[in-house]
């Protein structure tokens, strides 16, 4: 296991390369393994949303899992994503990940049972009891329909199996306030996930990103972390905005509600990073619209790399 202060940095919620059958597709899974760490990230996150964990099967999640710590065998760390409703088949995960040699686990609140804060705290503590990895929570509130407050994050942070929170809230506000209220316990790690406000989270004090583009991408999303650590303010400012404009140009075509996912897996395609194939109930641009994303992502490359080079 890798000591706590090693998770920092630009971790890719690693999408789920898929068959048409829905199984898991191997070759992919392994080229996209050794994009992203030629692209010098510093870990990589499975079984997230953007890996669409709630559409996968218990067999391609577990053969994912073995598979990323066979493929990654060391050289980054791994976080296992085990959120679901059912709180067997989070410990089940969370043991699948131990025995591959994962470093920690990710686990969003349960997305079925309406309940509360006090609620939440009990299952989160109890989750922790028995695990045998580090764990991370996970503030999902747009998919899970309840946010993790601050106050039942701070009474979390006590213990000691829980290290830090992925906060996917996009409220700057809630993260600046995460920061503030645990500016004293700097082995707590606060990520932010979506990576439109990556520049601002970091000053506030964030830990890294745990930011989709970087599938894609990776060297953008690392330039800019490693820009801020040397403090390099315009590199970072160059660098933020082209995120911009990747998000504005791949993230919002059509009126999906889940076009963030379409337009990277469908940009992904395109660099033979994966087949494009999605767990049902997502499926893939049409022929039509695939062709209107093409000369958007030419240019969102042709960005990058200038931003890259200058």
């Amino acid at each position: 296991m890798k000591p706590i202060d090693t998770f920092q940095g630009i971790i890719p919620p690693m999408i789920t390369p898929l068959n048409s059958d829905l199984s898991l597709d191997v070759p992919h899974a392994e080229k996209l393994i050794e994009h992203l760490i030629g692209g010098g990230v510093h870990g990589i996150f499975i079984l997230g949303t953007t890996g669409e964990f709630a559409g996968l099967s218990s067999d391609v999640k577990s053969d994912l899992i073995r598979l990323t710590c066979r493929q990654v065998n060391g050289r980054v760390p791994i976080l296992v994503g085990i959120t679901d409703c059912s709180f067997v088949e989070s410990l089940d995960l969370a043991a699948i990940a131990k025995e591959s040699g994962a470093d920690a686990l990710v686990a969003a609140a349960p997305f079925y049972m309406n309940i509360g804060q006090q609620e939440l705290s009990y299952y989160y503590q109890k989750l922790s009891n028995m695990v045998e990895l580090p764990m991370f929570l996970y503030d999902m509130p747009s998919h899970t329909k309840i946010n993790i407050e601050v106050e039942t994050v701070v009474e979390l942070s006590k213990h000691p199996n829980i290290i830090g929170i992925k906060d996917s809230s996009g409220n700057p506000e809630n993260f600046q306030g995460l920061c503030e209220a645990l500016r004293d316990q700097p082995d707590f790690k606060i990520f932010v996930g979506p990576e439109e406000i990556l520049a601002n989270t970091l000053e506030m004090g964030g830990h890294g990103g745990v930011t989709g583009g970087a599938n894609l991408f990776p060297k953008l999303y690392v330039a800019l972390y490693e820009a801020f650590q040397k403090k390099e303010t315009e590199t970072v400012k160059k660098l933020q905005d082209t995120i911009l404009f990747l998000s504005k140009n791949l993230y919002t075509n059509g009126t999906y509600r889940s076009s963030y996912l379409k337009g990277l897996k469908a940009a992904m395609a395109l660099e033979g990073l994966c087949q494009g194939n999605f767990a049902p109930p997502l499926f893939p641009y049409s022929e039509s619209e695939k062709a209107e994303l093409y000369p958007k992502f030419n240019e969102v490359k042709k960005r990058v790399q200038e931003s890259l080079m200058s």
